[in-house]
């Protein structure tokens, strides 16, 4: 592993807003008291039979009661929000936590199999990671079923996947730029090579489609979800004459770094540009204004993870292999119709 993991603990709290629907050594984290929640929309079903983990029926193997859960990189509250829905179905089992953070590569090391296996987990939940085919075989060998959420790469059928509605979320966004009147918009998405960044996109390009529109290609971007590549392709957008009047991104990280390059450009948010998030994180109350966003259920997309992998370790088979939960855009005050469309 490229860094040691680390241990996360004390919450965010969310306001309520319009809602318009659609190696190194593991940490123990502390566990939660709360229930697992979620409606899910769900996708597949039928292959989870053909999962190859299976154990003793109705009750947890006998091992160590330990879920590991593996990150690219944890140090956002968008990782926080995964890990306390994962909490929360493990205190209800009475199960650890080790949580493992692989220092922004999406897949792990060979060598880090070797201490996962000596912890004997009862499962694994990867969180933007991907496995090689060899690391798949050593799981399955061990009697470890491993879960996806937001894989890094398209899972094949029988894997375990849990993620939310990314097209119905970047349709939804981009259909009420267009419903406030504007035209030009461009988007930021997340690594192309992402799943969830490109169905992003694909609801921008969907919703711009229905709206007899179509996005120039200078304004559909691929980046990564940080502020600082909001920043970066929002400083290339809006310093030309024919800046878009509206953004959506990809992340709320994202949108945060194109208000600031708006700022710096003498640009009023949302006077002179519209800017819709992704995530609905709590650091959306304290941007300047509040930030309009697609809420994506991330505490809830854990708690399904964990509940999978519980569910196969106990021999079980899963009612879906593929589980997108269902996202919102969250109105707030970076949105308006443009002064000149």
């Amino acid at each position: 592993m490229s860094t040691s993991p680390q241990s996360w603990s004390s919450g965010a709290q969310r306001v309520p807003d319009q809602r318009v629907g659609t190696p190194g050594e593991p940490v123990l984290a502390g566990l939660g008291t709360s229930s697992a929640a979620g409606d899910a929309r769900s996708g597949g079903g039928g292959a989870a039979e053909r999962h190859p983990h299976r154990t003793a029926p109705d009750r947890l193997p006998t091992r160590p009661s330990l879920l590991e859960l593996v990150f690219d990189h944890i140090h956002s509250e968008w990782a926080m929000e995964i890990i306390r829905g994962v909490e929360q179905v493990l205190s209800a089992e009475q199960a650890a936590l080790v949580l493992s953070e692989l220092g922004g590569d999406h897949r792990p090391r060979d060598d880090w199999f070797d201490d996962l296996l000596d912890r004997r987990p009862l499962g694994v939940v990867l969180v933007v990671v991907e496995l090689g085919d060899g690391q798949r075989r050593r799981l399955t060998a061990a009697g470890v079923p491993f879960v996806f959420v937001d894989p890094a790469e398209e899972q094949p059928p029988g894997v375990p996947v849990v993620g939310s509605a990314n097209r119905a979320g970047g349709e939804a966004a981009t259909r009420h730029l267009v419903e406030l009147g504007h035209r030009r918009i461009a988007v930021i998405s997340g690594p192309m090579r992402l799943p969830c960044s490109r169905a992003r996109v694909e609801g921008f390009r969907g919703a711009l489609a229905a709206g007899g529109l179509s996005a120039a290609p200078d304004h559909v971007r691929y980046g990564e979800f940080r502020a600082t590549s909001g920043y970066r392709h929002g400083l290339e957008l809006l310093g030309r004459p024919d800046r878009p009047t509206a953004v959506f991104a990809g992340s709320d990280y994202q949108a945060l770094g194109v208000m600031r390059a708006a700022h710096e450009l003498g640009l009023s948010v949302p006077d002179d540009l519209s800017v819709v998030g992704y995530d609905d994180l709590s650091i959306n109350e304290w941007s300047g204004p509040p930030l309009t966003t697609v809420r994506q259920p991330l505490r809830d997309m854990g708690a399904v993870a964990a509940q999978m992998a519980i569910t196969l370790a106990r021999g079980q088979r899963p009612p879906y292999e593929r589980i997108d939960l269902a996202t919102e855009l969250v109105v707030r005050r970076s949105t308006a119709p443009p002064r000149h469309p």
